[in-house]
């Protein structure tokens, strides 16, 4: 298969859907014969933060001079964002390759293997060939049943739990907790954000039962140039700071230095430009924590808010976390068949913001030029989807538009 064809065939798995459990993975993984060999694993679950703090831990360990795998989702603008060896991408051969073989070893399996447990095979084959020394694995969906679950971990971190995936995770921020929490091993050291009480309760209560030490960071650091805005990522810093030491990484103060300030991780309050900022921020704690930042580095000036959101996501909580920083709204049709439309979008806004102006745009260009139009700076927002689709055309190259399920 060439690499087009073989991202065809991926994402025709998305028929699938969403499907949790550990079995197929596992088999998978005996399928394609992943052996990590002596590699470290590092687990991380959790609602908002869990890309940039595996993005941190990556940046100080390979400024530590380590080898290491990083696998995150969903990606931006192209599928191989979502594998890493030493911070360089996955090849099209290597994902065309992996591909040919998993379709070939599942093609007559039932279950089928859904789109994120395929990935998650191709990412561990790619790691085991690449013989690295330590492995990043961010949670696609939850954690007690998400594919990555099913490695044994060297350690276990947990960033921020919020509300968010509430279809298949639970109602309650203790039902999304426990699952979040599943990642957790026996007698394997957990390290954890600052929480919620009852996220915190079902943490500790976890922990306890597999007799894993646990430890929370409630600080933010400080001594050196984080190269990612806001205040929220000088507490991720330190979280992937604590994690690297509970897994006894030897890592020296300078390359914390200079990993966390050479960190390149786009679409958290990525500033484009001197006017423009984008950040993925889907869910109503993530659009609070932007608003802070937005508070942080413009003060009392209001955005120019362009804003476009999935259909299955919080539309009212998120709108009302932006509402305060916000001088006017555009709302732009995207290219995500998972988005909620900008009329539907436009009906939250006016029962909820009524005071607040908004307009509807035929694109993410039409909006950009409305935007400019007016002196305010510009902030991008709503879904990872959206910021991908707008770094693609920001950049003047094509996007894997193809939906992703997680």
């Amino acid at each position: 298969m060439s690499y087009p064809e073989a991202l065809a065939w991926l994402y025709g798995l998305q028929r699938f859907g969403i499907k949790l459990g550990l079995e197929n993975i596992q088999r998978l993984i005996a399928g394609v014969h992943v052996d990590l060999g002596g590699a470290r694993v590092i687990h991380v679950a959790g609602t908002n933060g869990k890309g940039s703090v595996c993005a941190m831990i990556d940046s100080i360990l390979r400024a530590q001079k380590y080898r290491t795998g990083l696998f995150v989702s969903p990606h931006l603008v192209t599928f191989r964002e979502r594998i890493r060896v030493n911070g360089e991408m996955i090849s099209e051969d290597a994902v065309a390759n992996g591909l040919m073989v998993i379709r070939d070893l599942v093609r007559d399996w039932d279950p089928h293997p859904t789109f994120f447990e395929i990935t998650a095979a191709l990412a561990l084959k790619h790691f085991s060939s690449a013989k690295v020394d330590i492995v990043i694995l961010e949670t696609g969906l939850g954690g007690r049943l998400d594919a990555t679950n099913a490695v044994q971990s060297d350690l276990s971190v947990i960033t921020p739990i919020a509300f968010d995936h509430q279809q298949w995770l639970g109602q309650s921020l203790r039902e999304i907790a426990c699952e979040k929490a599943g990642i957790i091993k026996p007698r394997i050291p957990v390290v954890a954000a600052t929480q919620a009480p009852d996220a915190e309760k079902v943490i500790r209560d976890q922990a306890a039962e597999c007799q894993a030490p646990l430890q929370f960071v409630n600080d933010s650091y400080h001594e050196s140039p984080v190269g990612l805005s806001g205040e929220y990522q000088k507490q991720n810093a330190a979280l992937a700071i604590a994690a690297l030491r509970a897994a006894r990484i030897d890592i020296n103060h300078s390359s914390i230095e200079s990993g966390l300030a050479s960190i390149d991780w786009p679409g958290r309050f990525q500033h484009w430009d001197d006017r423009i900022v984008i950040d993925g921020a889907h869910n109503p704690a993530a659009a609070r924590i932007v608003a802070q930042t937005w508070q942080e580095t413009f003060g009392n000036q209001r955005a120019s808010l362009i804003l476009a959101i999935l259909s299955d996501k919080d539309l009212r909580g998120i709108c009302e976390a932006l509402a305060p920083i916000a001088d006017s709204v555009l709302l732009p049709k995207i290219r995500s068949e998972r988005a909620t439309t900008p009329d539907e979008l436009a009906k939250v806004l006016s029962v909820n913001t009524p005071t607040l102006p908004y307009s509807t745009a035929q694109s993410v260009a039409d909006a950009f030029d409305l935007a400019r139009a007016k002196p305010n700076p510009i902030l991008l927002t709503g879904s990872l989807h959206f910021v991908g689709e707008t770094i693609a055309w920001l950049q003047g190259r094509p996007a894997a538009f193809e939906e992703c399920a997680q």
